[in-house]
């Protein structure tokens, strides 16, 4: 089993919700507002902003980098369904400007349902 933990736009979870669970992934949980930051030193969102001749965001610009508000969305899938859920994350969020997010594939040991006990892939039907 694998864990995709991926970083997206916030304007792009319910696309990304619909796409993961037209492709056959119903089981997610997500978190709402996260922030961090990439390689980039611009607060994209501020700079709109600011640029728009927002007071709150001319005062904000300056001061080193921001963390931008983002989600984060974890898919526990089967091995062999890993690069169905990676393709699927990138189709929707991938626009080539930088902050499109983030994904992380990562080993999951093992899973139980709490409820019947099941344990393995089984559980994540």
């Amino acid at each position: 089993m694998k864990e995709i933990m991926a970083v997206v736009r916030i304007n792009k979870m319910n696309e990304t919700k619909k796409a993961l669970s037209d492709a056959g992934f119903a089981g997610m949980t997500a978190a709402g507002k996260v922030l961090g930051r990439g390689q980039g030193m611009v607060d994209f969102q501020v700079m709109k902003a600011a640029q728009e001749g927002s007071p709150e965001a001319i005062s904000k610009l300056g001061g080193g980098p921001r963390l931008v508000p983002k989600r984060l969305l974890s898919v526990v899938v089967t091995d062999d369904k890993k690069d169905l859920a990676v393709e699927t994350i990138i189709k929707v969020n991938q626009s080539g400007n930088r902050g499109d997010g983030k994904i992380f594939v990562l080993p999951i040991m093992d899973s139980v349902r709490v409820r019947t006990g099941e344990k393995g892939d089984k559980t994540l039907g």
